[in-house]
């Protein structure tokens, strides 16, 4: 692969689907300083998705999403070259080995928003976690990371063994615990997320996992915690909550 011929036509591509009506509203939304296309996300993916069809090489994949993750215009990132960087990696997520999560956690580190990070989270770093399981522990330490998209990169995570019928209970309760007095909105909706997803298929759990906590979770992750529950359970919990 000529990486930096595929970045080339892969910039081309997202250019030329450019809407600039839409690259003004997505900037102010996102509250963004990176420069933008205006380009939907699936349009997004599927240039993506694009550039690494057929036969590639792990090294291929990795150089590619850092090649589209370093793209830069006056000096500011490219939003559509970041968002296609993580479609490569979540496309061919089944060519990375342990040692490849590092990639994933400098996009983190390099990301301030949940637009990158959630689905990096998800279906790159969850999916890496569910294959090579010694990289929970990796988890584990992100949970206290100081950087909060960090840790909600470690509790987003584990949505992937969730929609799988794999979850990992045991780290979904610590990783609560751990997190369940945070302040920061986007850390309380990843638990509630995680919470409402896993009730879906254990909603037994989740109900008494956030009964146990009904004095100290935040009302943000309780109502997405309770969304499909019981109406009757539902109900309980939240009155609980509001006293």
């Amino acid at each position: 692969m000529d990486v930096e011929g595929v970045v080339g036509w892969v910039l081309g591509e997202l250019r030329g689907l450019g809407d600039p009506g839409r690259a003004v509203n997505e900037r102010r939304y996102l509250k963004s300083d990176f420069v933008h296309f205006g380009v939907p996300v699936p349009a997004v993916r599927k240039v993506a998705v694009s550039a690494v069809r057929g036969e590639v090489a792990r090294g291929e994949v990795l150089a590619l999403a850092e090649g589209l993750w370093s793209v830069t215009e006056d000096g500011r990132p490219v939003h559509e070259a970041r968002v296609a960087a993580i479609e490569v990696l979540v496309k061919r997520v089944a060519l990375l080995e342990p040692g490849d999560l590092v990639v994933a956690e400098r996009f983190v580190r390099d990301s301030a928003s949940w637009v990158y990070v959630d689905n990096l989270a998800e279906k790159a770093v969850g999916k890496l976690v569910i294959r090579y399981p010694e990289l929970g522990a990796v988890l584990d330490a992100w949970v206290g990371d100081p950087y909060m998209w960090i840790r909600r990169t470690a509790m987003l995570a584990l949505l992937a063994g969730v929609r799988v019928g794999e979850p990992d209970l045991a780290r979904i309760g610590r990783f609560g615990d751990a997190l369940i007095g945070e302040r920061e909105f986007f850390i309380r909706k990843a638990l509630g997320w995680v919470l409402r997803e896993l009730s879906k298929k254990n909603a037994a759990w989740v109900t008494g996992w956030v009964e146990a906590r009904v004095g100290v979770i935040s009302g943000v992750t309780i109502r997405e915690a309770v969304r499909h529950l019981p109406e009757e359970d539902a109900g309980r919990l939240l009155a609980a909550q509001r006293r």
